[in-house]
This record gives structure tokens, C-alpha cells and sequence, in this order.
């Protein structure tokens, strides 16, 4: 890389690569990702020790609906999808596609909001609030902080598209579209892991499993001579 003095031009600024060989720009989200990686982790974690220990219900197998959340899984998969067609037209510098495809991204995510706003009012109408057992408050918390993120996402999406209409996105600015499809792909496979702990594998859970592993240890010592 050139040496250069004094203040760098835009254009280089851009184009900086850290001692691993990445962009500084790209790093930088590594490590943020790396981050709610840990954050994430211990929402589920959580989710998990807790998991079958609520006392009251109404429990997951009540009100868990799988195919429902099976469509808007595979709706935000499909905007991972169109989040790679928009960074391919970027490089390719289809002025049109980019925008078309950053739109699609973040219609396809608004649906899944859509979805997740949907499942709330469900639940809330079903009894479960996230102040109504462990599974609530677990659940609640854990999704809620993941639509968050997904929010988060969309609002930067519109961003990009907004800046894509004014002709300021391109090959020499692709990394800004990079670095949002990392921010976007990572809440995708974040959810996927979501999907699987918390409806396919927790989502058929019934009455206090803690609880009745209880009641079984004292009546099988009460069996024992003394």
C-alpha cells in the first residue's frame, strides 16, 4: 500500500486494510458481530436452563405455532438471498438492480416483523405475557431482542437505498453494501439457531418439567427402606 502523509483522501480512506489483511471498516463489524455472538448466546443459554421450569402456564406447546414461524423463516432466508443479488449488482455497478434488490431485502424483513408482531398479539392473547412464567419472560426477551436487531437492519437497508437513488452506490463504494449484508446474514443464521431451540426442539414442551422431576425423586425415595 502507498505511503501517504497528512490527511488520506476519501477514496483511500476507504480502501485502509488492517495488519490481518481486512478492511478496517469490515474488521470492525467482526468484532462487533463477534460480540452479539456472546449476547445472543447468553439469551439462549438462558432460554435453555430455564427451558420446561415454568411453574404456570400457558406452556409452549399451547400456543407455539411451528408452520406459522416455518413461513417467516423462510422468508428471511429468502431476503439473505436477495441481500447477495444486491451486493453482486453493486459490483457490477447495476444502478437498477441495486436498488430493487436492497428494497427486496427489506420488504422481506419487514415481513418477518410483520410475522413476529402477529405471534406477540397471539401470545398476549393466549395469556402469555413476559412477566407470566419463566417461558415468558425468556422467550420474550430472547425474540424481542432479535426483531430488534432485524429492525435495526431494516433501517439500514432504506439507508442504502435511499443513497443507491442519488447514484452513490457502485463498485468503489461495494463495501458499504458488504458490510450491511455481514450485519444481515448474521441476524439470519442467529434466527435459525432461534428457530430451531425455541419452536422445533422447545416448541412441544408441556407443564413444569422441573417440577415433576421433583415429585418423581421424592416418591422414588419414599419407596426406599429406611
Amino acid at each position: 500500500m502507498a505511503q501517504v502523509s497528512g490527511q488520506l483522501p476519501t477514496a483511500d480512506v476507504d480502501h485502509t486494510y488492517t495488519s490481518t489483511g481486512l478492511n478496517h471498516r469490515k474488521l470492525l463489524m467482526w468484532v462487533f458481530l463477534s460480540s452479539d455472538c456472546l449476547f445472543f448466546g447468553a439469551l439462549i443459554a438462558t432460554y435453555m436452563v430455564y427451558r420446561g421450569q415454568s411453574l404456570v402456564g400457558p406452556y409452549p406447546i399451547d400456543i407455539i405455532d411451528v408452520p406459522i414461524t416455518t413461513i417467516s423463516t423462510f422468508v428471511l432466508l429468502c431476503s439473505s438471498f436477495a441481500m447477495v443479488q444486491a451486493l453482486a449488482a453493486t459490483n457490477r455497478n447495476d444502478q437498477r438492480g441495486i436498488q430493487l434488490w436492497l428494497l427486496a431485502t427489506a420488504f422481506l424483513g419487514a415481513i418477518f416483523i410483520g410475522f413476529q408482531v402477529y405471534e406477540f398479539n397471539e401470545f398476549r392473547a393466549h395469556g402469555l405475557k413476559i412477566d407470566t412464567n419463566l417461558f415468558g419472560t425468556t422467550f420474550f426477551t430472547l425474540t424481542g431482542f432479535h426483531g430488534a436487531h432485524v429492525t435495526l437492519g431494516i433501517v439500514w437497508l432504506v439507508a442504502l437505498f435511499i443513497v443507491a437513488r442519488k447514484g452513490r452506490l457502485g463498485p468503489a463504494t461495494a463495501l458499504d453494501v458488504e458490510i450491511a449484508g455481514l450485519y444481515w446474514h448474521f441476524v439470519d443464521i442467529v434466527w435459525i439457531v432461534i428457530f430451531t431451540l425455541l419452536y422445533l426442539v422447545g416448541g412441544f414442551d408441556s407443564g413444569p418439567v422441573a417440577a415433576e422431576s421433583h415429585a418423581l425423586l421424592q416418591s422414588s425415595l419414599t419407596v426406599l427402606p429406611t
